[in-house]
């Protein structure tokens, strides 16, 4: 099993005002040579925005990009005519393919909200843009994985033009839970959104992240009211 570790510490930082943003791997103005993926793991960043604030429209092209919200209410629009908001409990899907240009704005004007933006490198370039936005909240279960994004359109949560599988897990007491890869040249990153876990005798805190490789399953051991997002991907 190989590992990498990237405590929360380590993230590049972003502040624009309205906007403050920590990048796990190189993003924008942030560039570090060895953050610059995990497998096809792009970019993970972790937004606030402030109130009444968001991004103007801007374009995308042969990304699989997935939001998920933390808090409060952020208003997406794009170029296919899709129009709504997304909120704690919700994940969104937006395969770029060809071509895509969307806005998000914090639809309110005394509260940030905070979300992750997740790019995941697709296996299949220029397919036709899609758009898609669920609520998780009927998959949500305590102290154990609940999938809420795969390749499959049939399977839980949302999907994407990848061999990737993205799991939640909210831990209302201590708990040890296994996670088996489902593919063997796929790695796993695993982010901490609150809390403390163990994994292999490492230890995560809030908003640390390890990644994981060469190896069939993962054990993590979390702590009473941690809550942990758990992405695999391929590594090649």
């Amino acid at each position: 099993m190989k590992t990498v570790s990237h405590p929360s510490n380590t993230r590049g930082v972003a502040n624009h005002g309205w906007l403050e943003s920590y990048h796990s791997f190189s993003f924008a103005s942030y560039y570090n040579p060895e953050r610059l993926n995990f497998g096809a793991l792009r970019v993970l960043n972790d937004d606030f925005v402030a109130a009444g604030r968001g991004f103007g429209k801007h374009p995308h092209d042969n990304m699989e990009i997935i939001s998920i919200p933390l808090e409060g209410d952020l208003v997406h629009s794009d170029s296919l005519g899709n129009e709504g908001v997304i909120r704690e409990g919700d994940v969104q899907v937006l395969s770029a393919g060809t071509g895509i240009a969307h806005s998000e704005y914090n639809r309110n004007s005394d509260k940030p909200v905070k979300f992750l933006q997740i790019w995941v490198v697709p296996h299949t370039q220029q397919v036709a843009p899609r758009y898609d936005q669920i609520s998780i909240r009927d998959l949500e279960k305590e102290n154990e994985w609940y999938q809420v994004l795969s390749p499959n359109s049939e399977d839980d949560g949302v999907w994407i033009h990848q061999n990737a599988w993205f799991h939640l897990g909210k831990f209302t007491k201590d708990q040890t839970v296994d996670y088996t890869l489902k593919l063997p040249d796929n790695g796993v990153y695993i982010f901490v959104l609150d809390g403390a876990i163990d994994v292999s005798g490492h230890q995560l805190n809030k908003r640390d992240a390890l990644g994981v490789w060469e190896t069939d399953s993962i054990s993590v051991k979390a702590s009473e009211g941690t809550q942990v997002l758990l992405l695999e991907v391929p590594m090649n």
